[in-house]
């Protein structure tokens, strides 16, 4: 026997937890300045804390975490095992991904000082690609939160000039950029330091030889800044 065609249907929703993993580099002293670093589209917090300690001076805490968005990726060789990879965003509500994100954050940061791991006052925030205007989103909205954020290869927010929830910061800002990149190419990036500059005091840009990719002189150059950001 079938429902009646003329009842309505109902959209709810619910909460509930998200179990998220992260890879946590302890430091020889501690409290330490702190490094979050979020991987990109399709990686991984293994990659992403591979990254993170090339670019981290010794003192620093480095914590990967990784993506909410599982999907499966090619095997690297016909028939082989399957590779996951992970992400941060959907086009279906992002606005609930971006909620999920601040909220692992301030969690990941709240463990980390109650554990006497990370100093608080020294709170670094880096993402590459995907997790870049995610982390400005952020650390906008939680203005008062991070010493600095890093931006490799990735975006702003869309809304950036629109939305009124981001606010000023004494946050430094450091963007790094591809001259070769193919996703965010120098015609869209060259007003990032003009438009980072309306709620930051604090930004530098560098553009630099190659694609979407993280290189040697990147690398190099974030472990000085970050190593004079936490001083």
């Amino acid at each position: 026997m079938q429902s009646d065609p003329k009842l309505e249907v109902e959209e709810r929703s619910l909460s509930a937890k998200v179990k998220l993993s992260y890879d946590l580099q302890r430091p020889g002293t501690t409290p330490a300045p702190l490094l979050i670093a979020l991987h990109g589209y399709g990686a991984s917090k293994r990659q992403m804390m591979r990254e993170g300690r090339q670019m981290s001076p010794a003192p620093f805490a480095i914590a990967a975490l990784q993506g909410f968005h599982q999907h499966i990726k090619e095997p690297k060789e016909p028939g082989g095992p399957l590779r996951f990879g992970f992400g941060w965003l959907t086009n279906f509500k992002p606005e609930e991904s971006v909620m999920v994100h601040h909220q692992a954050l301030l969690d990941l940061i709240d463990t980390l000082a109650a554990e006497g791991i990370a100093d608080r006052q020294r709170v670094f925030l880096l993402g590459f690609s995907q997790s870049c205007a995610l982390n400005y989103r952020f650390a906008f909205t939680h203005s008062d939160v991070l010493r600095g954020v890093v931006g490799i290869c990735g975006g702003l927010p869309g809304d950036w000039e629109a939305n009124h929830q981001y606010k000023k910061t004494n946050a430094a800002v450091f963007h790094l950029a591809g001259n070769q990149d193919e996703f965010y190419p120098p015609s869209r990036v060259s007003d990032f330091s003009e438009r980072l500059g309306l709620r930051a005091k604090d930004v530098s840009f560098k553009s630099y030889d190659g694609g979407h990719d993280l290189g040697p002189e990147m690398r190099n150059d974030i472990y000085a800044w970050l190593e004079n950001k936490s001083a």
